[in-house]
């Protein structure tokens, strides 16, 4: 069969640079890896992975952490684990 379907999308640039540099690390091109997500759709006949809505607790950790609330910085790695470890 011949591939003659254009998809056309657009997609923030910086988001396709860093997807596109892990399809090479893959070895497989755009095409490849839309094609091979294309197929698993049709395989699976859904995506084929999970797709949840966040519950209430995660989604209000979400909106608290775009906030800034409850965020902790540190100055080193032992300063962190002592934190955890407290």
């Amino acid at each position: 069969m011949s591939k003659t379907a254009i998809v056309n999308t657009r997609i923030e640039p910086t988001l396709k640079r860093e997807v596109e540099t892990i399809f090479q690390e893959l070895g497989l091109s755009t095409t490849q890896a839309v094609t091979l997500f294309f197929a698993h759709v049709r395989n699976y006949r859904g995506l084929p992975f999970e797709l949840r809505l966040p519950n209430k607790e995660t989604r209000k950790a979400i909106e608290q952490a775009r906030r800034g609330n409850g965020v902790k910085k540190f100055r080193s790695v032992e300063e962190l684990v002592n934190e955890l470890e407290s």
